[in-house]
């Protein structure tokens, strides 16, 4: 075999290592869009008659705490209860205007492609991805519900539910892989319980009513079209989703801490020096030598220069100086797969031309 076919071999065989290292699979995934609030999104709890409560509820939220009712008038029970980063609406412009955009969010979920019907089943034990799910009649969770989001902050999960939504006595929604509550609609066409000492995820739509039972925990609202909103010592958070974050993520890419140049300099020189100077000394003396320049001359120029030196005591020095830091190993594993691969040619090339 001739020498130019050799180093054609391993430069094929050194690219398709590289491809290996840098490209990790990339899984696309369509997640369901998010449903548009508009004014009602700084409620965290909107009613269309009454809104009443009983004991020590705490109202807050990053998005807003807003209590509001509309049509009707009548706001009770704060105090006892607290309302935080919010304001009470009885029956002014600004609840109304928020009723009708909780109507449009209504028929947008209700609207919105099934993705799964989940008619007859109980909510607990199921984990349920990104994606429309619908109830013919009612819905029950009773244990734990789990949404994931894969890895994908954007995703949605939206649940349409025909008549009622009632959930058990300490039963729970859990989000995991990057799932937001913000996220979370639940369409309901009646009304909603929350069981006692439940934690609940997601903005609730109710055509009818809500009842939150005493230590009920809601992390979203509780919106309520045409009836009451009754609370009983509860818990209720009203945040925004995260925002995105991309640039505080690729900012730090040019940094010279991020360097691969710094890295693989110094790693190739003390790595060819020790245990690939022997074979390629005898390996690449009857064929010249400016054939494998170029093969390796792109980025490890400097490491084939030291390589015939009489002195490796100063190479395992130079070593010495350049420990890896942490945060190189993912560098230094790449590095040493590129030279098991290069390792592996010029072995093939060395056999090759002791048959001829």
């Amino acid at each position: 075999m001739k020498a130019n076919s050799v180093f054609r071999l391993i430069s094929i065989c050194m690219a398709l290592l590289i491809c290996a290292v840098f490209a990790s699979p990339v899984r696309v995934m369509a997640a369901e869009a998010t449903v548009i609030l508009g004014t009602a999104e700084s409620f965290a709890v909107l009613a269309g008659s009454t809104v009443t409560n009983t004991g020590s509820t705490v109202i807050s939220g990053s998005a807003g705490g807003d209590v509001g009712v509309w049509p009707g008038l009548a706001i009770t029970g704060f105090p006892p209860g607290t309302i935080s980063d919010g304001t009470i609406h009885a029956g002014d412009a600004v609840a109304q205007q928020a009723q009708t955009d909780l109507t449009t969010a209504y028929n947008d979920a209700a609207g919105r492609t099934v993705t799964a019907d989940l008619t007859g089943q109980d909510l607990g034990g199921l984990i349920l991805t990104t994606g429309v799910y619908s109830f013919d009649s009612s819905a029950q969770l009773t244990g734990t519900l789990t949404l994931d989001a894969e890895g994908n902050p954007d995703a949605a999960f939206i649940f349409q539910i025909g008549s009622t939504l009632t959930t058990e006595s300490a039963s729970s929604v859990v989000l995991i892989n990057g799932a937001q509550y913000c996220r979370v609609f639940w369409q309901v066409g009646s009304s909603a319980t929350l069981g006692t000492d439940s934690l609940f995820i997601g903005h609730i739509f109710a055509l009818t009513s809500i009842t939150a039972t005493t230590g009920a925990e809601v992390q979203g609202q509780l919106l309520a079209r045409n009836g009451a909103v009754t609370l009983d010592s509860n818990t209720i958070t009203n945040g925004v989703c995260a925002a995105p974050t991309p640039t505080s993520t690729l900012s730090p890419t040019p940094s010279p801490t991020t360097s691969p140049t710094p890295t693989l300099t110094p790693t190739l020189t003390p790595t060819l020096s020790p245990t690939l100077t022997p074979t390629l000394t005898p390996a690449l003396s009857p064929t010249p030598s400016p054939t494998l320049t170029p093969a390796l001359s792109p980025t490890p120029t400097p490491s084939l220069t030291p390589a015939p030196s009489p002195s490796p005591t100063s190479a395992a020095s130079d070593a010495d100086d350049d420990i890896p830091q942490t945060g190189e190993t993912g560098s230094y594993i790449l590095i040493g797969l590129i030279l098991l691969g290069l390792a592996g040619g010029l072995a093939l090339f060395q056999r090759r031309m002791k048959t001829h």
